[in-house]
């Protein structure tokens, strides 16, 4: 088994798609932080909208933005790599676009623009994934991979940063950063376009047959609902259980927030690359194992009351950060290495269906069990997350792997 020992910055860049390929993924996340977290903001206050509304229109367009996918699935299958990505940015610019349009109290047109944005924020996985799979391939593949995280999150938290420190210019404000992340995904639609990456399915390995099915990964499908769960526990689970329950201070939810982002920039490549030495699904495996002893660390940590609890609650952050660190770094990458070339982009689509899934599901799913007491809580995510890692352990992979795509590069990236 190949893997990958070390890291080395230039190859990294390479292996994920070019410096110009980068660029463009800083620009699009820089743009994604300034608007996505004041989102819902934007509806309240400049819009007029009543927050129910606003929540329910944002939740309508990821879900319907999921309808996509197969489309995108079956162009990335034809060949299609950094044209998918940028039409994915586009989509989000139009979205934007609309956003500034609509009058105030129109909910119909804001929810018709948060369906462009969801779209958008759809497809962009699945191509990102498609166009480094075609570039890098075996372990570097899964550190490229990774390396795109990394930076997309750092971009995300400088863009949050410069919103925040914006919003002070209240509702102008909000408008004025809504038409910089317009501009933003325009520019990176133009650089991520200007790569001219193509793939060409036809001329995979012999051990691909050009009529064969998409694998089913049926386990891992389904596991990947409850995996990504871990993604809302900082932003929806602990900042609820935290004021809700331990009556602390909002503050210890935002260095939860920040701290969880930091080690994601700092950790991704590093982890990503440490677990290389390992088969991917018993990484992702393991992953689930992490979160899980994490979800029993929160329910112990909320024993404590008040007082000691924030902290507790703060340290075992940490761990459910490393889980998902292990998480993100093994799971798109397996289903790279299990779908043959031909059928990539639909393998690909089907995991970022249950990724949306899992993400549009999880708030409620929360917010209904936190109100039952943390048992409810943190041992139903327990539970869940162990019979996951167990599905995912088990599953076969009949055989499926993935084979290079020859890429056509008609721009140096």
């Amino acid at each position: 088994m190949a893997t990958t020992t070390k890291i080395r910055p230039r190859a990294l860049v390479r292996a994920s798609g070019g410096p110009r390929y980068a660029v463009a993924l800083a620009v699009d996340a820089l743009g994604t932080g300034l608007l996505r977290p004041f989102l819902l903001l934007y509806g309240v206050t400049v819009l007029r909208l009543s927050a129910p509304a606003t929540g329910i229109a944002m939740t309508v367009g990821i879900v319907v933005g999921l309808v996509c996918m197969p489309a995108v699935g079956r162009w990335l299958d034809r060949g299609a790599r950094s044209t998918v990505v940028a039409a994915s940015m586009v989509v989000r610019a139009l979205g934007v676009a609309l956003l500034l349009a609509t009058p105030a109290g129109h909910v119909w047109l804001f929810a018709t623009a948060a369906l462009f944005l969801g779209i958008g924020n759809q497809a962009w996985p699945a191509a990102h994934a498609a166009l480094v799979a075609t570039v890098a391939h075996g372990r570097e593949r899964d550190a490229a991979l990774a390396g795109g995280r990394a930076l997309r999150n750092a971009a995300l938290g400088v863009g949050a940063l410069l919103a925040t420190a914006c919003l002070a210019g209240g509702t102008a404000a909000l408008q004025a950063l809504a038409a910089v992340t317009g501009l933003a995904y325009l520019a990176a639609a133009a650089l991520a376009w200007s790569v001219h990456l193509r793939a060409h399915p036809a001329a995979a390995s012999a051990g691909d047959t050009a009529d064969g099915p998409a694998p089913r990964m049926r386990a891992l499908l389904a596991a990947n609902v409850v995996y990504v769960f871990c993604l809302n526990v900082p932003e929806i689970a602990l900042p609820l259980v935290l004021v809700t329950q331990l009556h602390a201070s909002p503050v210890w939810s935002a260095a939860i927030f920040v701290a969880n982002t930091v080690l994601v920039v700092t950790l991704q490549v590093p982890v990503t690359v440490l677990m290389s030495r390992f088969p991917r699904r018993t990484v992702l495996a393991l992953a689930g194992v992490v979160l899980a002893a994490s979800y029993l660390g929160f329910l112990a940590a909320t024993s404590l009351g008040h007082g000691w609890g924030a902290p507790a609650v703060a340290t075992v952050s940490v761990v459910c950060t490393i889980g998902e660190i292990i998480y993100a770094g093994s799971a798109t990458a397996l289903v790279t290495a299990l779908a043959p070339a031909h059928v990539l982009g639909r393998s690909l689509a089907r995991f970022e269906l249950s990724t949306g899934f899992g993400l549009a599901v999880s708030p409620a799913v929360i917010t209904a069990l936190a109100p039952l007491g943390p048992a409810a809580l943190w041992g139903s995510l327990t539970a869940a997350t162990l019979l996951s890692a167990s599905a995912v352990a088990t599953e076969k992979d009949h055989g499926t792997r993935h084979s290079g795509c020859r890429p056509d590069i008609r721009s140096a990236a």
